[in-house]
């Protein structure tokens, strides 16, 4: 019969020479298996983390919501 498993979750950050630190409220000498789910950085995020990136967007978006920009594409002309 296999024993009960007790989840603990954490967020942590992988520090100098790929270090990890943790700490848990567990007696000494508990055994554990540990799971690192690597979290996908966050695209929006990431393009709006500077003020040029931001710019960008901002015309970008400009540019596609302006009907002048469309190029259409007769489906039966292809």
């Amino acid at each position: 019969m296999k024993a009960m498993a007790t989840a603990l979750k954490q967020y942590a950050t992988i520090g100098e020479n790929g270090q990890l630190n943790l700490t848990a409220d567990l007696p000494e000498g508990t055994p554990v298996e540990i799971i690192i789910l690597v979290q996908e950085p966050d695209e929006t995020a990431y393009l709006l983390s500077t003020p040029a990136n931001r710019q960008h967007l901002i015309e970008a978006l400009k540019e596609a919501n302006d009907s002048r920009n469309y190029i259409y594409v007769d489906p039966h002309a292809l």
